[in-house]
């Protein structure tokens, strides 16, 4: 069992197959997906790994919060999850996950927190059919009717389905199929919509009703860190060593012109 993401839902769009049909996707952004820690068996009874995605000011992360992402050398995270993993999918601290970790194709289940959309009856926020449309009903058609019993029990137990809060609460959305990856942009295309609204977080995981393709990377795939930069450091140094031997020859020069 391999590691999900942590993406950013951006929004949703369409794409055309090579056939010329119309696909509707959502598109999901991976930026800065890091692994934090690590949950052992010898340690903490279960495998796991602990993802953190999105820069936070270190100002608005707790003292203990900062050491914690300092002891695995990644900046502080916004959003923190962790997956459950096999003992051999575990990953190593400080590793941070690309987009190849999926594969065009494969399915995989989204989690999000669905859109809020305040107080509803019972019709709109349980399929509820309502009562009936004359004789006696009177102004009480989108009604929920009757809640429970008499005397025995002589209460409304709890769940029961009536009016209330509705959306805002944690929804999976099951295999849905990966059309594309963009390793350059970090984006990923899912066919269909995800819960969640713009902006907002979703976990990306495997399906566990479909099975995993072949060529999918086990147990995944980082991505490089700024090569540039490593890259560029021998340079700068190289030039600086350069500039270094040559005052001194120009020093030298000097000094024999003036004897």
């Amino acid at each position: 069992m391999r590691t999900g993401v942590i993406a950013q839902k951006l929004g949703m769009t369409r794409v055309f197959d090579d056939t010329g049909n119309h696909i509707p996707v959502t598109v999901l952004k991976l930026d800065g997906c890091d692994v934090v820690d690590q949950r052992t068996i010898e340690r903490d009874g279960y495998t796991a790994v602990q993802l953190g995605t999105g820069a936070a000011k270190p100002k608005r992360v707790s003292k203990a919060m900062r050491g914690h992402f300092a002891k695995a050398k990644v900046e502080p995270r916004r959003k923190i999850v962790e997956f459950r993993v096999s003992e051999d999918a575990l990953v190593d601290i400080g590793t941070r996950l690309a987009v190849d970790h999926f594969v065009s194709g494969q399915f995989v289940d989204v989690t999000g927190t669905s859109i809020g959309k305040g107080f509803a009856g019972a019709m709109k926020r349980h399929n509820f059919g309502g009562l009936r449309a004359s004789h006696g009903v009177s102004i009480s058609h989108r009604s929920h009717g009757s809640t429970g019993q008499c005397q025995d029990p002589g209460k409304v137990f709890k769940g029961k389905k009536m009016a209330g809060h509705m959306g805002a609460e944690r929804v999976t959305t099951q295999n849905l199929r990966v059309v594309t990856t963009d390793g350059d942009e970090g984006l990923i295309l899912i066919e269909g919509a995800v819960p969640g609204s713009k902006g907002g977080y979703v976990l990306v995981r495997d399906a566990i009703k479909k099975a995993l393709p072949e060529g999918v990377p086990y147990p995944t795939v980082a991505a490089e860190q700024a090569p540039a930069e490593v890259e560029d450091a021998p340079a700068e140094d190289a030039a600086a060593d350069n500039t270094a031997d040559e005052a001194p020859q120009g020093d030298s020069e000097a000094t024999d012109s003036k004897d």
